[in-house]
């Protein structure tokens, strides 16, 4: 399997297989709404096989940090339109990631919502919001009742993502945020039938997905996971449960035939990531840089051992928006500037340079 080869996933053709994570920059108006440098960035990446969204919100409630776009309004799908349309006119294709942060929130960015989760039970440390650093709340724990309106902001963001001219979603169940908080019996000690058994646990993930992939289909909804990634005080120490956990919610969306099924995880031989992916049976996109960035070097042998169909990166595609080319033709890149990831310009956004056409 090569990098460089073409992958259907789902509805979509991808020209070859690299990924671009989903990436928190920071860069939208203070009501949510994309920015005119957040079209430009994406576009610029369009080169890609595929780009996935930085997360979005798919509530008011459920906005984690300063800056972050949602798609919510009228006024939130044109300015994601906007950059569909730059992207597609520039031959790329992208996904939105609906991200509900659940207990990481603050009031003092969510308008005054306050927090959600599956448990009354804080995330340790202090929310970075309009107003300084502050202690993150007690989360409002959503009663049963509150659930199926819980999936139904996944959905109807899932709708106006396809207004917006999306080529599909990505169901955010990973990195310790409200989806994962459920999975997870360090954030979820419900007695309901939504906390308990591993199978519990997974219900309300794989409800929001089946709302979903009903609402725009199967073939365009994917799901992005992060099994003993044990950050944010999700934690996820008993492979045991984990097995159960996971094994239960990809046999609860399997069946539908997703566009797809994103991991992150460290090892990606691990017999937990590959028993999940045979179990998924659909196309694997694999994630295993999140504290070391991936290479070159490392996203060819992830293929060329057929470990996934595609391989997901942040950072490089953060400093090179030519990066496809970079890696095929194996060219320098630029270094990544830390300083500006969560700025609010351009500096460290859309003045990476790409490199001059072959004469």
């Amino acid at each position: 399997m090569n990098l460089f080869t073409p992958l259907t996933l789902g509805a979509v053709e991808l020209p070859n297989r690299l990924v671009m994570a989903p990436l928190t920059r920071m860069r939208a108006d203070l009501e949510g709404v994309p920015t005119d440098i957040m079209v430009d960035y994406y576009r610029q990446r369009a080169s890609l096989g595929l780009m996935v969204s930085e997360g979005i919100y798919p509530s008011f409630t459920g906005q984690g940090n300063t800056r972050m776009p949602g798609l919510v309004t009228e006024d939130h799908v044109a300015g994601w339109k906007r950059v569909t349309d730059a992207v597609h006119a520039a031959g790329g294709r992208i996904v939105a990631q609906l991200m509900h942060s659940g207990r990481v929130a603050h009031e003092n960015i969510n308008g005054g919502r306050g927090a959600v989760a599956p448990s009354a039970i804080a995330l340790e440390g202090m929310a970075h919001t309009y107003e300084g650093k502050q202690p993150y709340p007690v989360p409002h724990a959503l009663t049963e009742a509150e659930l199926p309106g819980v999936v139904q902001e996944f959905t109807a963001a899932a709708v106006n993502a396809m207004k917006a001219g999306f080529d599909g979603v990505e169901l955010h169940g990973a990195n310790g945020y409200l989806l994962q908080e459920f999975l997870s019996p360090a954030t979820n000690q419900r007695t309901d039938s939504y906390g308990g058994s591993p199978e519990n646990r997974a219900r309300l993930i794989i409800e929001a997905f089946h709302s979903v992939a009903e609402a725009i289909g199967a073939e365009r909804t994917g799901i992005r996971i992060s099994p003993e990634h044990n950050i944010q005080g999700v934690l996820e120490a008993d492979r045991a449960d984990v097995l159960a956990t996971y094994n239960a919610l990809v046999d609860g969306i399997a069946p539908l035939k997703p566009m797809y099924l994103s991991i992150l995880h460290k090892d990606p031989a691990d017999d937990l990531v590959q028993g999940l992916r045979r179990r998924f049976g659909g196309p694997v996109l694999l994630n295993t840089g999140f504290g070391v960035m991936t290479t070159r070097d490392d996203a060819v042998a992830l293929l060329a051992e057929d470990l996934a169909d595609a391989v997901v990166v942040g950072r490089p595609a953060i400093a090179n928006p030519d990066l496809a080319r970079r890696w095929q033709e194996d060219l320098p890149l630029n270094e990544v500037d830390y300083a500006t990831f969560y700025t609010d310009g351009a500096a460290g956004y859309t003045d990476y340079p790409e490199l001059a056409p072959v004469s």
